[in-house]
């Protein structure tokens, strides 16, 4: 199983580690910490000798309650970073919703659209859909950043969020976009509740059937911190957790800020796996 991306073919046979890099400073976790393009890239240099073998980079924040950043500003935070990081020798991704962000970034050579909004936004499928190879992530997202944990999605979350994937990603395939480009992500506290969310964990093999690899992100998430009680700072142990349950029930990507202990704890799965 491969994803193809701009620059990469990524093997998907063996779970991935995506290091997370947010260049903002108000993302709920390590917001201000990599501001500005030296810090960041040292943050990039470290996630890779630690283990990750993507670099998912962010300018606009997406946490609950969080504010749409201004396009020049977001061009400002991400661009002089992807130019720095397509010469560190693995697959460049950038999470914004902006077909602007979207273009200048794969001009520079970036291999990777992850889109929180799944493209929905006028312009995105379409500069997507006109690079020849470039990855993407459609991420599932119930209302918008502002307001979706204030009316979290209501029904059964698992079939309407596997409804919603499979339409997106058939739209891309009508524009001419292969199959193999494509990842999906159920979007994990992105308009759920902690139920919700714990309930595509436990049933996220399901999602399997849209036919496409999964992408999950449960770092630091705040369900971890509802079944634990446990800060931000202090939720590395179940975000691992998290992250191994995952890839057994189908994972092929995980999208984590303690690469290190992810890595470490998916050593010891994997040699299990080979051990049965």
């Amino acid at each position: 199983m491969i994803w193809q991306t701009s620059r990469f073919s990524i093997d998907l046979t063996r779970p991935q580690v995506m290091g997370i890099v947010n260049v903002t400073p108000d993302s709920f976790v390590d917001g201000g910490r990599h501001d500005s393009t030296p810090a960041a890239l040292r943050h990039c240099e470290q996630l890779l000798e630690d283990g990750a073998r993507i670099l998912d980079i962010g300018g606009e924040s997406t946490r609950p309650g969080s504010r749409a950043v201004p396009l020049d500003v977001e061009l400002a935070r991400v661009l002089p970073l992807v130019r720095d990081a397509v010469s560190l020798g693995v697959p460049i991704s950038v999470d914004t919703c902006k077909p602007e962000v979207m273009q200048a970034v794969l001009d520079l050579g970036a291999d990777i659209v992850n889109d929180v909004w799944a493209l929905r936004q006028p312009g995105a499928a379409t500069v997507v859909a006109a690079h020849p190879r470039c990855g993407v992530c459609l991420m599932h997202m119930h209302r918008d950043p502002q307001s979706m944990q204030l009316e979290p999605m209501d029904g059964d979350v698992l079939s309407r969020v596997l409804s919603f994937l499979e339409r997106s990603a058939h739209g891309l395939l009508a524009q001419g976009v292969e199959k193999t480009r494509i990842v999906l992500d159920p979007g994990i506290g992105f308009g759920k509740t902690a139920e919700q969310n714990f309930v595509l964990l436990a049933r996220q093999s399901a999602l399997l059937a849209a036919g496409y690899p999964l992408l999950v992100g449960w770092s630091r998430k705040s369900s971890l911190g509802a079944v634990t009680g446990l800060d931000v700072d202090q939720r590395m142990a179940p975000s691992v957790a998290a992250a191994v349950l995952a890839v057994e029930r189908g994972a092929a990507v995980v999208r984590v800020h303690d690469v290190r202990a992810t890595v470490a704890a998916l050593a010891v799965w994997s040699a299990m796996r080979r051990a049965c």
